[in-house]
């Protein structure tokens, strides 16, 4: 029996939440149902929300650090659930993953060099790429016997013929829901160490796998660096913590000089707190929730083939996120928007993405059943009889 209840219920109307409360501000219908950004729906257990309660009644916020139980903590998360050794002085403490990329992005490369992604991808790797004033250059994901796969003839020909100076790697990836296997990251790191390429590797999906084993890249002898954070693990990302592993000094010293260089020093107290408390006592929360999200998951792809097999549906192997493919349908880009919108479905076009991404719709299912119940519903009546 579960000791969590991840049905129930909680309105997050007019809570400031970018989920439920910004549809109009971002070009969306009132009321319309969101799935789009990756958000869980669920309430933070107990065992975390109690020594956040007790923090605040003690009624002072003062500027914080982590100290060495910090530390601690997470490293013995990444030893029981990635089984990989990492050390207090090769980790940074900041802010948030994207935030960290950019850093490494201006570390690794300068004004007009190229990085290289595979889209479809988070699309903030290409905006942090461009904002930086450097080049992104995509080699895309290719779909072979069912599974999206990285083309390494085309990845490597890539990174020759465009001097890639660093390559952001998603593992687990968002959107496509792979979980890299040892040969891929083993061929990925033997490209890269050949043509000097530094790999800036976001693993903050890291704890949502389902069939397979995670595996980081730092079990490889490689230039890297790790950006990740258990803010998505614990759906606790308003609470802005971060951190960075990275083995070399010398880049582990030019992050910590950019950090001075945008004026950022502490930690927020409450991102001390929840992160810590999470690692120490959400475990079992966390092993139920996966449960839960692979349920969802399942639900969605029997639901489609059984009534709407023409959207297509390659069961993600990590992530709490699915992309639908709609191209069956063969529709225009604006048609195919103007249905979702006519479900009253705001989620994530696929374009935003990448080239690759058209035709397909990112869905974050970390909510209770009876609203992806709604979802499909609301799918299967606009798209029953196309």
């Amino acid at each position: 029996m579960s000791k969590y209840n991840f049905d129930e219920i909680i309105n997050r109307k007019n809570t400031n939440s970018l989920k439920w409360d910004f549809a109009k501000e971002r070009g969306k219908k009132e009321g319309i149902l969101p799935f789009w950004v990756a958000d869980m729906d669920f309430r933070l257990t107990n065992e975390i929300l109690n020594p956040l309660i007790d923090k605040i009644k003690e009624g002072i916020f003062g500027y914080s650090d982590p100290k060495d139980d910090y530390y601690e903590a997470l490293i013995s998360w990444y030893l029981k659930h990635y089984k990989i050794n990492i050390r207090k002085e090769n980790i940074i403490i900041n802010s948030s993953v994207v935030s960290s990329i950019c850093s490494l992005i201006r570390i690794a490369s300068k004004e007009n060099d190229a990085i290289l992604i595979n889209e479809p991808v988070y699309y903030p790797f290409k905006l942090s790429i461009l904002a930086n004033k450097r080049k992104a250059i995509s080699s895309d994901l290719i779909i072979e016997e069912g599974k999206y796969k990285i083309d390494f003839v085309d990845f490597e020909n890539k990174i020759k013929n465009n001097n890639i100076k660093a390559y952001i790697l998603c593992n687990p990836h968002n959107p496509v829901g792979r979980v890299w296997d040892k040969d891929e990251l083993e061929k990925i790191v033997s490209i890269c160490k050949k043509y000097n390429v530094f790999i800036i590797s976001d693993e903050i999906h890291a704890d949502f796998c389902y069939e397979k084993e995670f595996i980081s890249i730092a079990n490889f002898d490689t230039n890297y660096a790790i950006v990740s954070a258990l803010t998505k693990t614990f759906n606790i990302p308003g609470f802005k913590i971060a951190h960075a592993i990275i083995p070399n000094e010398i880049i582990y010293d030019n992050f910590k000089n950019d950090l001075d260089k945008i004026g950022y020093s502490q930690q927020s107290i409450m991102g001390l707190v929840a992160s810590k408390t999470a690692m120490l006592y959400g475990e079992e929360w966390l092993s139920e929730l996966k449960d839960y999200l692979w349920n969802n998951i399942l639900y969605v792809d029997n639901y489609l083939k059984t009534y709407l097999p023409k959207i297509k549906l390659i069961k993600p192997e990590g992530t709490y996120l699915i992309r639908l493919d709609f191209n069956e349908f063969n529709l225009t880009h604006k048609r195919l928007s103007d249905l979702i919108e006519k479900a009253n479905l705001w989620l994530d076009d696929g374009i935003i993405f990448g080239r690759s991404g058209k035709g397909y719709q990112r869905i974050n299912i970390a909510t209770p059943k009876v609203n992806i119940d709604l979802m499909l519903k609301s799918l299967y009546e606009v798209f029953k009889n196309l």
